[in-house]
C-alpha cells in the first residue's frame, strides 16, 4: 500500500499545534500496524521527544516495539546505531522536542536506509483507517493567503497595463502606542507592500480628541487616492469605536464593519461594498476544501459582530442551513455533532471537544488563545477554540492555530482594498447621461416659462453619472456646483475627447443664436445620439441681463437651467473678479498717496516692519527686489539708494490703465474724478468704471491653466508705468497673492445642465473685444478629460466638448485659435459656423435690424436673391475657419419663417465655399431633437484628419501680427497705425512684451472696423488708434475704434419685466 496519507496528515497537524506526539499515540500506532516488511516512519514534520525517540528505536526485541524493530533487515540495525553515533547523533537534542532540523538529519541518510522518510513503504497494512485514524486534512491558511496575495499583485499589474496610474492605497489610522496594535499594523503594511499597494499610516497620539480623529477620517474619505480606510482598534477609552468606524465612507470601509455594509450583508437581496475580512477568509478556507456548501448543515459557535454574525450571513448566502450558537446554547454538543461545516469563534481555548465533531466535517477554528507552556520561550503557545488533537481525528478538514484563519484576515484586507480600487476606477470610467424628457409645445413659450416648466436633476446626480467624485464637487444649492481642479490629476491618463468650437458669421445686433446652437448641439449629442457631451460657455454679466440684451442661457428648448441662477450671481465668480479688481485699484491710488507723503525711510519702515527685533521682507517683495537687480534678502543689507528704488514705484498717474469695475450697466461711471475729499486734496485724477467682465482679472481667470498659473498671471498684470517708463505690476504693489486668495474659488469651473439634463460648464466671461471672448481653459480641460477615453478603450466611446467663441469667426474664433488654443495647447477637431437667413439677407442689402423694433417684412418672407447676395459674408467666414486647418460645419439656425428653398441655397453655397457640411437646425423649437442632423455632421467631421496651424508666429513683430490678422481675417488691404499706436509698439517691445499674441478690439458688426460696412467689404485699411497690454492675461489689444467697456441702460431696460412670484418663489420676466 501507499504511504498512509492519514498518518502524514495527523503528524503534520501535530506539528502545527507545536506539541509532541503523546507516547500513548505511538503505542496505539505500533499495535495497529501489522508490518510485514517496512513501514513509513514519522515524516519530517513530526516532533518527538528525545527520550521517546530513543525508547522507540533502541528497545529490546521483547519490548512492545519488537514488531517494529524485528521487521527490518539486519542491516537496519547498523543504521539505527549510526543514528546515535557521531556525527549524526550529536545533532539531536538531548531533551525537548525533536524538530525540523532533526528530521533533516534523518533525510540525510541513504535513500535505501529503512529510516529515510521517503524509502519506507508498506505492502500490507491491516488497518481500518476510518475507525482508527480519521485524520483531517489540514487547511493551510498561510499557503492559501500567500497565493491570494500573489494573485492580487498580479491583478494589480494587469490593471496597470490599461490604467498606468492605477495604484490601490490603504490608509490606516492608529491611535496611541499599543504594542499589539503596532504588530497588526506592521503586518498589514508588509502585506500591502508585497502586493504592490500604496500604504499610509497615520499614527496619532492617544490624547487626540474625537473631533480631530473624525476630521482625519473625513479627509481620507475625501481623498480620491485612498481606496481603503481602517481605524486600528481598540481605541483609547475616551473615543467611541462605533462613531469613529461608522464615520468611514462605506465605499472605503475595507474592514467591512460599517453598519451599512453589515446591514447589506444580512439582507438576502443586497450585497455590501465589502465583506468583513475574517468572515470572508473563513468562506475562502471552506471553498478551498472543494466541499460544496449548498445544502450543508452549518453551525456557527460565537455570535460576535466581528465574526459569528457575519459568518452566519455568509453561510446563509451560500445556501447552507445555518444554526448560530454561543456559550449559553443548550445541548451544544448535540448541535455541533450535526454540523457538516463548523465555524468556531468563541474565544475559549479547547471549548469545542473533539468527540463533538461530526466525522468528515469541515472545521474552521477562528479562535486564538494563549495557554501556558513552559517549553516555549515566551512561556505560552497559541491554541484555538477547538480541542485540536481529538478533533483532527474526526474532522475531514480542519484549520490549525496558528496558520489557519489568521493569515486569511490580512489577505482579505488586501483583496478588499484591491476591489475598492477597481471599483473606484470603474466608477470613474463609467459615464452615462440620463436625459430629461422635453414636452415640446407649439407655439414655443417664453424662455423663462420653458425653463420653469422643466424640473432639473440634482447636480450631484449629474456629477455621479459623469464620474465626478463627491469629493471633487462643491455644491452651491441643488442645481449648480463647482468642480475641483484635482480631477485633472486623477484623469490625467485619459485621452481627451473631441473638441468642437461654435462660432458664427457677422451677426445682426440681435445675435444669430450661437449660444442656442451650442446648447442644442450638446443636447443632440448627449440626449439623442448616445454620446457623452459637455458644453462650455461663458458666464453672463448681469449688466446685459437687466439691460437690453437679456440673459445668455440660450433660448427656446435649448437652454441652460435653472435660467435665473445662470444669469444672476451663479456662484459669485463675477463678484470675486469685482473684489479683486477694485482692491488693486484702491492699492494703486493708496501707493501713490503714501509715496507723496512719506520719506524713503518712513516708507521702508512701514513696508518692512520689525518682527521679533528684525525687519523682514514679505515673500512678494523678494520678487520685486530680483526685478530691480537687488539680490539681497535681508532688509538691513540694503543701501539707501537700494531702499529708495525698492520703496518708490513712482507711478505716473497719466499712465494708469487700471479702472474700477462693477457688474451693472451705468454710463455715468464711464468717466469720473476721484480724490475730491479734503483728506486727499492734491491727489485728484480722472479715471472711470468698466463693467466687471471687462476686467483683466476676468481674462486671467479664463486663460489660467491652474492655480499657480493664475497667481503668476495676476502678479504680472501691468497697471501703469513709472515716470521712468518702466512697467508697474500688481506684484510690484505687493498684491498678487491677495488677489489670488480672492480668486481661489472662482478658478473652479461651475457645472450646470441643459433642459435635457446634459452637462454644461459655465466659467469665466471675458469681453470678446478688448479680451478674447471665450470660456475658461480649465473648464475645457476638465470637460475633455471627462469626455475622454481610457487607454485601450475604443475610440467610438469618445465624447464631445462643445465650446463657444464670442462674436463672429473673424473675432472670437480667431482669438480662440491664436490665444486660447496657443495657451492651452488644445487643438479643436471641428468648427461649427452658425448662420441665419436674417443675417445673410441683411448682408445682402436688407434693411437695418434694430433691437426693440419689429423686423422688416423682407426678413419674414422668401427672397433668394437677397439671400444669395449676402452669402459672401458666409463664404469669407468659411475661408477664415479653413485657414486654421480644421473641418467646418455650417449650422443654419432655422426660424419659423425660413423656407426650405432658403435652406437649400445656403447649404449649396456653403459646400461650394469649402464647408465639410451644412445642415439646418431647429433646436430652438425642438431642443436636441432639432439638432440631431447637426450632431451627426459634427461626429462625421471630427473623424477627419486635421492640419491645425496658427495664423501667425509669436516671433513676428507687433505690427506684422496686427497686419496679418487684418488681411487674413477681415480682408483688409493693410493697417494704419496712429502715432500713439507706434509709440505703444516701441514701448511694449522695449519692455519685453513684443512676443505676446494679439487680441484685436474692433466692432463685431462688420468684417471691417466700420459697423456700417456689411457683407464682405473690400478696399479698406484697419486703423489702429491705440494699443494696450493685458500682460497678465497674456496679450496685447489694439483698439480699432472707440471701444465701449461700460454699457448704458436703454430707454426700456429688461428689468421692467423681472419680478418674483411670492407663492412659488420663482423669478419671472427673464429672457
Amino acid at each position: 500500500m501507499k504511504v498512509l496519507s492519514t498518518l502524514d496528515r495527523t503528524i503534520h497537524a501535530s506539528s502545527h499545534q507545536h506539541s509532541c506526539l503523546h507516547p500513548s499515540f505511538v503505542l496505539t500506532l505500533s499495535s495497529a500496524l501489522n508490518l510485514s516488511r517496512r513501514v513509513t516512519p514519522v515524516p519530517a514534520q513530526i516532533r518527538l521527544s528525545h527520550s521517546l525517540f530513543t525508547y522507540c528505536f533502541k528497545s529490546s526485541p521483547t519490548s512492545r516495539f519488537s514488531s517494529l524493530h524485528h521487521s527490518y533487515p539486519s542491516s537496519s540495525s547498523s543504521h539505527t546505531l549510526s543514528l546515535f553515533s557521531r556525527p549524526i547523533f550529536s545533532t539531536l537534542p538531548r531533551s525537548g522536542p525533536l524538530g525540523y532540523k532533526t528530521l533533516l538529519t534523518l533525510r540525510s541518510l541513504p535513500r535505501h536506509s529503512n529510516f529515510h522518510p521517503y524509502s519506507l513503504h508498506t505492502s500490507t497494512l491491516a488497518l481500518n483507517t476510518r475507525s482508527s485514524f480519521n485524520m483531517a486534512k489540514i487547511i493551510d491558511g498561510k499557503a492559501i493567503a500567500q497565493k491570494l496575495r500573489n494573485d492580487i499583485k498580479s491583478q494589480i499589474e494587469e490593471v496597470r497595463k490599461t490604467a498606468p496610474s492605477f495604484s490601490p492605497k490603504l490608509s490606516i489610522i492608529q491611535v496611541g502606542e499599543r504594542e499589539d496594535s503596532s504588530v497588526y499594523v506592521n503586518m498589514k503594511k508588509k502585506a500591502a507592500k508585497e502586493a504592490g499597494m500604496d500604504f499610509e499610516l497615520f499614527h496619532l497620539p492617544a490624547t487626540i480628541t474625537q473631533y480631530e480623529l473624525l476630521s482625519r477620517v473625513q479627509a481620507l474619505n475625501n481623498d480620491p487616492k485612498v481606496h481603503g480606510i481602517l481605524v486600528q482598534l481598540p481605541l483609547p477609552d475616551h473615543l467611541d469605536d462605533r462613531i469613529v468606524t461608522e464615520a468611514i465612507d462605506p465605499k472605503k470601509d475595507v474592514d467591512g464593519f460599517h453598519a451599512i455594509n453589515i446591514g447589506h450583508l444580512s439582507k438576502r437581496a443586497s450585497e455590501p461594498a465589502f465583506v468583513p475580512c475574517t468572515p470572508k477568509g473563513v468562506i475562502e478556507l471552506i471553498k478551498s476544501t472543494d466541499v460544496v456548501m449548498a445544502g450543508k448543515k452549518a453551525v456557527v459557535v460565537g455570535r460576535s459582530d466581528i465574526v459569528g454574525t457575519p459568518v452566519f450571513s455568509l453561510l446563509t448566502k451560500n445556501n447552507c442551513t445555518v444554526t448560530l450558537c454561543h456559550s449559553k446554547t443548550m445541548n451544544l454538543p448535540e448541535i455541533v455533532k450535526t454540523a457538516d461545516i463548523l465555524v468556531v469563534a468563541i474565544g475559549s481555548a479547547g471549548f469545542i471537544k473533539g468527540e463533538w465533531i461530526k466525522e468528515g466535517a469541515v472545521v474552521i477554528d477562528v479562535g486564538t488563545n494563549a495557554v501556558e507552556d513552559s517549553t516555549k520561550k515566551a512561556g505560552i503557545r497559541w491554541v484555538g477554540d477547538v480541542e485540536y488533537a481529538t478533533a483532527s481525528q474526526r474532522a475531514g478538514h480542519i484549520t490549525p492555530v496558528p496558520g489557519g484563519v489568521g493569515p486569511m484576515t490580512v489577505a482579505m484586507l488586501m483583496q478588499n482594498t484591491y476591489l475598492s480600487a477597481v471599483r473606484f476606477l470603474n466608477e470613474g470610467r463609467h459615464r452615462t447621461i440620463n436625459p430629461l424628457p422635453l414636452q415640446l409645445l407649439d407655439p414655443v413659450p417664453n424662455d423663462i416659462d420653458i425653463a420653469l416648466a422643466q424640473k432639473p436633476k440634482p447636480i450631484k446626480f449629474i456629477a455621479d453619472e459623469l464620474g465626478i467624485l463627491p469629493c471633487e464637487l462643491e455644491l452651491y444649492g441643488e442645481y449648480k456646483a463647482k468642480v475641483s481642479l484635482d480631477i485633472l490629476e486623477r484623469l490625467s491618463h485619459r485621452k481627451n475627447g473631441r473638441y468642437v468650437v461654435v462660432t458664427g458669421i457677422t451677426p445682426t445686433p440681435l445675435g444669430e443664436g450661437k449660444s442656442t446652437t451650442t446648447v442644442g448641439l450638446v443636447q443632440a449629442l448627449g440626449a439623442h445620439l448616445d454620446k457623452i457631451a459637455f458644453g462650455c460657455v461663458r458666464q453672463p454679466s448681469q449688466g446685459p441681463t437687466f439691460g437690453i440684451k437679456g440673459g445668455a442661457a440660450g433660448g427656446g428648448y435649448s437652454q441652460v437651467i435653472p435660467m435665473d441662477e445662470f444669469n444672476l450671481h451663479l456662484t459669485g465668480d463675477i463678484h470675486a473678479v469685482t473684489a479683486a479688481n477694485n482692491l488693486l485699484a484702491a492699492a494703486i491710488d493708496a501707493r501713490i498717496f503714501h509715496e507723496k507723503t512719506q520719506s524713503d525711510k518712513a516708507l521702508f519702515s512701514r513696508l518692512c516692519p520689525t518682527k521679533k527685533g528684525k525687519k523682514v521682507f514679505a515673500a512678494v517683495m523678494l520678487g520685486r527686489l530680483q526685478r530691480l537687480g537687488i539680490n539681497k534678502t535681508d532688509p538691513a543689507e540694503l543701501t539707501p539708494e537700494e531702499v529708495s528704488r525698492f520703496v518708490r514705484l513712482d507711478i505716473d498717474p497719466e499712465t494708469i490703465t487700471w479702472q474700477r469695475v462693477m457688474d451693472t450697466n451705468d454710463r455715468f461711471l464711464r468717466r469720473i474724478e476721484i480724490g475730491r475729499n479734503d483728506t486727499e486734496a492734491g491727489h485728484e485724477r480722472m479715471t472711470g468704471f468698466d463693467i466687471a467682465v471687462a476686467s483683466e482679472v476676468m481674462a486671467v481667470l479664463a486663460l489660467s491653466t491652474d492655480l499657480k498659473d493664475m497667481r503668476e498671471r495676476l502678479g504680472k498684470m501691468v497697471v501703469a508705468s513709472s515716470k521712468a517708463g518702466e512697467p508697474v505690476t500688481a506684484d510690484d504693489i505687493g498684491i498678487g497673492g491677495a488677489l489670488t486668495v480672492l480668486m481661489k474659488d472662482a478658478i473652479k469651473p461651475n457645472v450646470m445642465q441643459t433642459l435635457e439634463g446634459t452637462p454644461m460648464f459655465v466659467h469665466a466671461g471675458p469681453f470678446a473685444n478688448i479680451a478674447h471672448g471665450n470660456s475658461s481653459i480649465i473648464a475645457d480641460r476638465i470637460a475633455l478629460k471627462l469626455a475622454g477615453i481610457e487607454p485601450g478603450e475604443n475610440e467610438e466611446m469618445m465624447g464631445y466638448v462643445v465650446t463657444e467663441a464670442g462674436f463672429g469667426a473673424d473675432i472670437g474664433m480667431e482669438k480662440f485659435f491664436d490665444i486660447k488654443c496657443r495657451t492651452s495647447g488644445l487643438v479643436p477637431d471641428c468648427a461649427v459656423l452658425v448662420a441665419t437667413v436674417k443675417a445673410l439677407k441683411m448682408h445682402g442689402g436688407g434693411p437695418e435690424v434694430t433691437p426693440g423694433k419689429p423686423l422688416p417684412e423682407v426678413y419674414n418672407s422668401e427672397n433668394l436673391e437677397l439671400l444669395e447676395s449676402g452669402c459672401d459674408n458666409l463664404k469669407k467666414h468659411i475661408e477664415n475657419a479653413k485657414k486654421f486647418g480644421v473641418p467646418v460645419v455650417v449650422a443654419i439656425n432655422k426660424f419659423t419663417s425660413d423656407t426650405d428653398a432658403e435652406m437649400a441655397l445656403i447649404r449649396k453655397i456653403a459646400l461650394e465655399a469649402g464647408a465639410d457640411n451644412a445642415v439646418a437646425c431647429e433646436n430652438w423649437a425642438k431642443g436636441g431633437l432639432g439638432a440631431v442632423e447637426l450632431g451627426q455632421a459634427v461626429i462625421q467631421a471630427c473623424s477627419k484628419p486635421i492640419n491645425f496651424k496658427y495664423l501667425y508666429s509669436l516671433e513676428s513683430d507687433i505690427a506684422s501680427k496686427i497686419e496679418t490678422i487684418s488681411k487674413e481675417m477681415y480682408g483688409a488691404d493693410g493697417i494704419e497705425l496712429s502715432d500713439l499706436a507706434k509709440e505703444k509698439i516701441a514701448t511694449y517691445t522695449r519692455q519685453g512684451f513684443g512676443n505676446l499674441p494679439i487680441c484685436m478690439a474692433k466692432t463685431h458688426l462688420s468684417l471691417s472696423h466700420d459697423p456700417k460696412l456689411k457683407n464682405r467689404p473690400v478696399g479698406f485699411k484697419i486703423p489702429i488708434r491705440d494699443i494696450r497690454a493685458s500682460v497678465g492675461a497674456g496679450f496685447l489689444y489694439p483698439l480699432c475704434g472707440a471701444m465701449q467697456t461700460m454699457p448704458g441702460l436703454p430707454t426700456r431696460p429688461c428689468f421692467y419685466d423681472v419680478d418674483i412670484d411670492f407663492e412659488t418663489g420663482n423669478v419671472v420676466g427673464l429672457f
